[in-house]
């Protein structure tokens, strides 16, 4: 048997692979009813994520730990799933303000993949080796092998070298006992089912991949402290959209008037946690940041502590908040600070 020959039957034991019969007239139908069968095909994604909900739990448990060590989340793919790894890298810094080196997207190929096949690319477990060295890894980073196959060499090759350098490793595939998850120190396998189109894994697969890494870099961020409730509290202020966002999130957290947010906002250079803190404990901007130091940029905990020097619960609460005990943020309507 051929190597080629080799490969096609090992796809055709994929269920991302298989082939569907009964829809092998779907070209025929009108273009409303391939539009319900494929918004009928996308539902059942959801609930093939939720079947590995504990799993994913587990590994941004595990993430989180690693990042508030100061170590990285890396992404690695192929194809579709390189491009949302490194597009959801690409979110992280205008987001949650991470600097660019804090979450990395790798895809076979270079930058140049993103937007062009590079052929061979894939193929290579050597040039994700290459890829992550470059990167210098360490044990508190993350690598994140994405793969609908669960079997692309590069995605592979990338799990297989950050484990052998200690890094915490995550494979995530579209297929049930993939040599990715076996390879991975978490495992993640969202089995979708057949395509669509056989083998278009950037339909159903490439869905799934999406909701899973939105959960690991979303959850991730919110454990290390970068939102406070459901707000975008670490949000950079890079155009004239963000700064809207970064002065409305200050006035759902503070329930403060235009002016006094104007004042927080510049006093703080910007820094959203800062000026909702300034508001919140009554502090200046310098006692605001070293409040957020000592709390490793957890505002809840540099409220509490904050609220407790001033002797006074400013956020909603009769009492003073114990340190480390939730705060909630205020809402418009609660009276202002």
């Amino acid at each position: 048997m051929t190597r080629y020959s080799e490969l096609r039957a090992e796809l055709a034991s994929l269920t991302t692979e298989a082939f569907r019969p009964e829809l092998a007239e779907i070209d025929r139908l009108p273009t409303e009813d391939i539009a319900r069968l494929m918004n009928g095909e996308d539902q059942t994604v959801p609930s093939a994520v939720a079947a590995q909900l504990p799993a994913i739990a587990a590994a941004i448990d595990a993430t989180a730990e690693r990042m508030a060590r100061g170590g990285r989340l890396v992404y690695a793919g192929a194809g579709t799933a390189g491009r949302l790894g490194v597009l959801d890298a690409s979110e992280c810094p205008p987001t949650f303000n991470t600097d660019p080196s804090q979450v990395v997207g790798l895809i076979a190929g270079g930058p140049t993949a993103v937007v062009t096949s590079v052929e061979g690319a894939e193929d290579s477990r050597d040039l994700a080796a290459e890829d992550l060295d470059a990167l210098k890894l360490t044990p508190d980073d993350t690598v994140v092998g994405v793969s609908a196959s669960g079997r692309t060499p590069y995605a592979l090759g990338a799990v297989e070298h950050a484990r052998a350098q200690g890094a915490l490793t995550i494979g995530l595939s579209c297929n049930a006992d993939s040599p990715l998850a076996a390879a991975a120190d978490h495992g993640l396998e969202v089995v979708v089912g057949p395509e669509l189109l056989t083998g278009s894994t950037r339909l159903k697969a490439g869905t799934a991949q999406k909701l899973v890494l939105n959960m690991i870099s979303t959850i991730t961020m919110i454990r290390l402290g970068k939102t406070y409730g459901n707000l975008m509290v670490d949000v950079r202020a890079s155009n004239a959209k963000l700064h809207a966002r970064s002065h409305r999130i200050v006035a759902l957290a503070t329930d403060a008037t235009d002016a006094q947010i104007e004042k927080a906002l510049t006093a703080a250079d910007g820094e959203v946690k800062t000026a909702i803190l300034m508001l919140l404990a009554d502090v200046t901007a310098e006692r605001a940041d070293q409040l957020l130091t000592e709390a490793e940029g957890h505002l809840r905990t540099a409220l509490a502590v904050g609220n407790c020097s001033a002797g006074a619960g400013r956020v909603g609460t009769a009492e003073p908040t114990a340190p480390g005990a939730p705060v909630p943020p205020r809402h418009p309507g609660a009276g202002r600070p």
